[in-house]
């Protein structure tokens, strides 16, 4: 797996169970619940064992999965980004979510397009997928930022509700 990923503010690091405690701030912000879902995670060892259950065995499967986002100046980690392989999906998929203190100021674009980049060059992936929301209207404005275009609507195993699903193609160099 690529080690750390870093723009011009920010570093992109594995996730690993030291991150718990921020996987469970995260993962229960109300944002969150609202448009990822809860994953019941109740506790920071719940977080534990969602890092270790679902996070670190794609990471040892595929090379890449799921990052820390943290400021470069400061360290302080203001949400994550990954590239997951999702049940119902053909295409890996990104996924992004952040911190309500630090939405609105770029940083989930910053984060998402450096690791587009790396999942073309280096993960080799060909094809990357995202889904959201109908009413996720600030994940649908930075998935099209992104260059992801909607095809049409899915819905996952397990899940009644029917999410928007795109996707971008790693465009073909000419010689």
């Amino acid at each position: 797996m690529t080690e750390n990923i870093v723009t011009e503010r920010l570093i992109l690091k594995p996730v690993s169970v030291v991150d718990a405690e921020f996987i469970y701030q995260l993962y229960n912000s109300p944002r969150f619940i609202e448009f990822i879902g809860d994953k019941n995670i109740r506790s920071v060892a719940d977080a534990e064992e969602y890092i270790k259950n679902r996070f670190l065995p794609q990471i040892e499967k595929l090379g890449y999965g799921n990052y820390v986002i943290t400021q470069k100046d400061d360290g302080k980690k203001l949400g994550s980004v990954g590239v997951f392989e999702r049940e119902g999906l053909d295409v890996p998929d990104i996924g992004f979510s952040l911190l309500p203190d630090y939405e609105g100021k770029g940083y989930g674009f910053e984060a998402a397009s450096a690791l587009l980049d790396i999942a073309f060059k280096e993960f080799g992936l060909k094809k990357i997928s995202a889904i959201t929301s109908d009413p996720n209207l600030s994940s649908r404005k930075l998935i099209e930022k992104l260059g992801l275009t909607y095809q049409k609507k899915v819905q996952l195993p397990n899940d009644h509700e029917e999410l928007r699903y795109y996707e971008i193609e790693l465009k073909k160099e000419t010689p």
